[in-house]
């Protein structure tokens, strides 16, 4: 009977705590943003009855609250300003350059880069996504796809900001005996510019921040800085 070799060791199964430690970060995230959805449906609804029980009217369960146009037009709004700031970082990083960032791209890679860096078709690995190695509309799609993502759920977050709000918008003036807007009037108003651009402004303010603050400062073993000892132009290295 033959030994199979010392050197050959059966596979070995992930517990729950090897996929914690593998998937930490989206875990971390994930949690975090639940706690706060759930932290912002709370305080929305204590906020939006006490509104209520300003303009005389009864307050409402919190059921109620998390299905109304007003909790969804909150929540859809900063979706929309999220996906915007990754969108245009993604698209923008591809050409545009910043000296001394990690951040940026060296300086002599702006562009789409050649097959043999990007590891596609003839240049693909082993372990390379099935489409990387194809040609043709595969290899395009694929290569566009984070960018065709992001803009896809930025603009369908801004569409339902923009139904949710109008119907939001619609509640408060029949609340206060004014006629309704219709969607297209609510899409020039002041109110949904107003919401719009207070969280677009935030958004790209701390992407210019991050992209300029780290050159100059570090945080030792993270990825989004350079190593401690690197040097202030030193670009596109990252801890």
């Amino acid at each position: 009977m033959t030994r199979p070799s010392s050197r050959t060791r059966p596979p070995q199964r992930r517990g729950p705590r090897g996929f914690v430690r593998d998937n930490g970060l989206g875990l971390f995230f994930l949690g975090a943003f639940l706690l706060s959805l759930v932290g912002q449906a709370i305080a929305g609804h204590a906020d939006f009855n006490d509104q209520m029980a300003v303009d005389g009217l009864q307050r409402i369960s919190l059921g109620a609250y998390v299905t109304s146009s007003d909790f969804a037009v909150d929540v859809s709004e900063n979706w929309q300003s999220e996906y915007l700031q990754f969108f245009l970082y993604i698209g923008a990083t591809v050409w545009l350059l910043q000296r001394g960032s990690p951040e940026s791209k060296e300086l002599h890679k702006a562009g789409g880069e050649s097959d043999e860096d990007q590891m596609v078709g003839a240049y693909a690995k082993d372990g390379s996504p099935r489409w990387a190695r194809s040609g043709g509309w595969r290899r395009t799609l694929y290569s566009q796809s984070l960018l065709l993502v992001m803009g896809t759920v930025f603009l369908l977050s801004w569409l339902v900001q923009s139904i949710t709000g109008v119907a939001a918008c619609n509640e408060q003036r029949l609340r206060q005996l004014q006629s309704p807007l219709s969607w297209p009037d609510y899409l020039g108003a002041a109110e949904f510019w107003s919401r719009t651009l207070q969280n677009w402004q935030s958004e790209l303010l701390a992407v210019a921040s991050m992209a300029v603050l780290s050159i100059y400062l570090r945080q030792r073993g993270s990825p989004e800085s350079k190593p401690v000892g690197a040097a202030h132009d030193a670009t596109g290295v990252e801890g």
